[in-house]
């Protein structure tokens, strides 16, 4: 006779275990222990063998009597259900670990050893995140051109036109990473270049009339918020560093006594190290700032915790909260403001101006004679811009520059 869902349910554990048949092979396993698990009896070439099809609850009489359907029409096609069963299992297994989510977590892991910035690896991340609830847990081979585009679509659709640019870049390259490890044979991103529309350039605000950049610097020494912020942005028009190479400037860097400070590779956007002659200027607020931060890592700590730097949106939040918009003024304009001014004031070679802003050079042989060849240029120039910027400050009138010649 076959089973009943009140029967299954009222059915009670023994000193042993037992069963209760349903029919055509489909059996309940009652254990000692009270669990209730079902099974198909079959025959495989003349064999007798069984077929776990889960556990009661979970599993109830119609998923059981289902699943039990299935195995049987696998034996009408000469196959073994349990075999098939632990093939599933164990194609499920490489799946996991042949996701898109695995191979470009795997990715991300391997930056970080090769000393990708932790930035760097940060924004990784994040793209990843953005992928994960379309198809992060597929196969990463067996993931379509359309189904990435499905999914950019959908940003762009939203606004983000360089989240999906920078997406479909990330993409990419799990893709490749996935072909170089022998998970998969293309790259599927890559069939999709010129599908997206492109973004318009965005370039970082930045005040560069020098009356204006005097009221701003006036500004910044009027701004009343936490000290690490307030002595950031003094130094940021100074260095003109890049954001996340300011804020996360660390001591041991720094050499207050030969005015100097070596920003080493793996914080570097062009992965060199960098070296930042200190003017008198810069060396004074370091001194200012050294016995709020001087026991601990960084120059300018979060004000949540001195074991990490500075938050990414301090500067640009304590910007805004000085009256300067998103449209006029970024942290990342101080390179713009110190690269306008420098290079118009006609003093400065170009190839000096460049290297102080710590862009690259294609050429490494004469990359490397130009680094040693422009230091004492360089430390004159930072000197005598930050004696500049004093002069723009105590002034509310342009100070004009004396070309020379």
């Amino acid at each position: 006779m076959p089973l009943s869902d009140t029967k299954i349910r009222h059915a009670k554990p023994g000193p042993s275990s037992y069963k209760l048949y349903d029919g055509e092979g489909i059996y309940l396993e009652v254990t000692p222990a009270g669990g209730k698990l079902w099974r198909l009896k079959y025959k495989f070439l003349c064999k007798e063998q069984k077929l776990a099809l889960g556990a009661y609850p979970t599993v109830g009489l119609k998923d059981a009597r289902a699943a039990a359907l299935e195995a049987r029409k696998l034996l009408a096609a000469g196959k073994n259900p349990a075999v098939e069963k632990k093939r599933a299992q164990a194609a499920a297994v490489i799946n996991a670990t042949n996701s898109f989510k695995a191979v470009a977590e795997e990715l991300i892991e391997k930056g970080r050893r090769e000393g990708r910035a932790a930035i760097t690896c940060g924004k990784a991340e994040w793209l990843l995140v953005k992928f994960g609830s379309s198809f992060g847990a597929r196969p990463v081979a067996e993931i379509a051109p359309f189904e990435i585009l499905e999914v950019l679509r959908g940003v762009e659709r939203a606004g983000h036109l360089e989240t999906a640019r920078r997406m479909l870049s990330f993409a990419s390259r799990v893709f490749r990473y996935a072909i170089a490890t022998t998970r998969a044979n293309t790259d599927p991103a890559s069939m999709l270049r010129g599908a997206l529309t492109s973004p318009t350039p965005k370039h970082h605000a930045a005040i560069i009339e020098p009356a204006a950049v005097g009221a701003l610097l006036r500004a910044i020494d009027g701004y009343d918020g936490e000290i690490a912020t307030r002595l950031a942005l003094r130094m940021a028009p100074h260095v003109f560093v890049r954001p996340g190479e300011l804020r996360q400037a660390q001591w041991r860097e720094i050499d207050l006594e030969g005015a100097v400070w070596r920003i080493p590779a793996v914080r570097m956007k062009m992965r060199t190290e960098h070296q930042v002659p200190l003017s008198s200027q810069v060396v004074a607020i370091l001194k200012e700032i050294q016995p709020y931060s001087g026991r601990g890592t960084f120059v300018f700590p979060s004000i949540l915790t001195p074991r990490r730097p500075m938050c990414e949106n301090t500067l640009n939040t304590a910007l805004r909260r000085m009256g300067y918009t998103h449209d006029e003024m970024t942290s990342h304009g101080f390179r713009t403001l110190a690269s306008t001014l420098l290079n118009e004031s006609g003093k400065w070679r170009v190839d000096v101006i460049e290297r102080a802003l710590a862009h690259s050079e294609s050429n490494q042989v004469r990359a490397a004679y130009n680094r040693a060849s422009m230091w004492s240029e360089r430390v004159e120039m930072a000197q005598w811009w930050s004696d500049y910027l004093d002069d723009l400050r105590s002034v509310a009138d342009v100070v004009p520059f004396r070309r020379a010649g």
